[in-house]
């Protein structure tokens, strides 16, 4: 979109407020280790790399047209018919055992919340992780999501023999645990779902 209506953008009378939501999965890999907004990008995919792309662009706008853009990047979303519950009612969870893998995610809602008070709050220029307050496994969100719902948990698979899709392997390159201090500390953003466990029994 940028590409095409960057010029249009910038002459858009009395703008206030810009957002671009990207992806945490600008960071790369890190093995694990936590990372902030200041963290260097070294994107692990494609995917990512676009994304990266395009976070500059949207930055040349703020520097150049002095336009009040603002950047957020997004960890693993869930929310209403989009979870764990969901896959696990449909017979189609997993649990893949890949020791030391950590994955951050967010509440929908949380989101919405993020925006809401950058909104009200506009600091141009300026970069959020917008994730919840616990980095988890997968195999642990999985195993907590069919005990929500009463079933059992299905047996731990080794990555290696898990049959993801090449899309869905990509996801897996990344290792790292999402700071999110900056959203509570300059948003004064207190998350309606601070960490997967509370979010799940919402949706439940």
């Amino acid at each position: 979109m940028i590409n095409q209506h960057a010029a249009d953008i910038a002459a858009m009378p009395g703008l206030k407020w810009l957002g671009y939501l990207s992806t945490t999965g600008v960071y790369g890999n890190h093995d694990g280790a936590w990372v902030d907004e200041d963290a260097p990008l070294s994107p692990s995919s494609p995917r990512s790399e676009y994304r990266v792309a395009a976070e500059r662009a949207w930055l040349d706008l703020y520097a150049e047209q002095a336009l009040p853009v603002h950047l957020f990047r997004l960890a693993g979303i869930y929310g209403p018919g989009r979870s764990l519950l969901d896959t696990v009612k449909a017979g189609k969870a997993k649990r893949i055992d890949r020791p030391g893998q950590v994955f951050s995610r967010i509440h929908v809602e949380d989101i919405a919340s993020v925006l809401e008070a950058s909104i009200a709050r506009p600091n141009p220029g300026r970069i959020y992780n917008v994730c919840d307050d616990k980095a988890a496994s997968p195999a642990e969100v999985t195993a907590h999501a069919c005990a929500l719902v009463g079933v059992e948990p299905p047996p731990l698979v080794p990555f290696e023999e898990a049959g993801l899709s090449p899309m869905g392997r990509t996801f897996w390159l990344d290792n790292k645990r999402v700071s999110n201090r900056r959203l509570h500390e300059e948003l004064g953003v207190e998350l309606l779902y601070p960490d997967y466990k509370a979010g799940l029994a919402s949706l439940l």
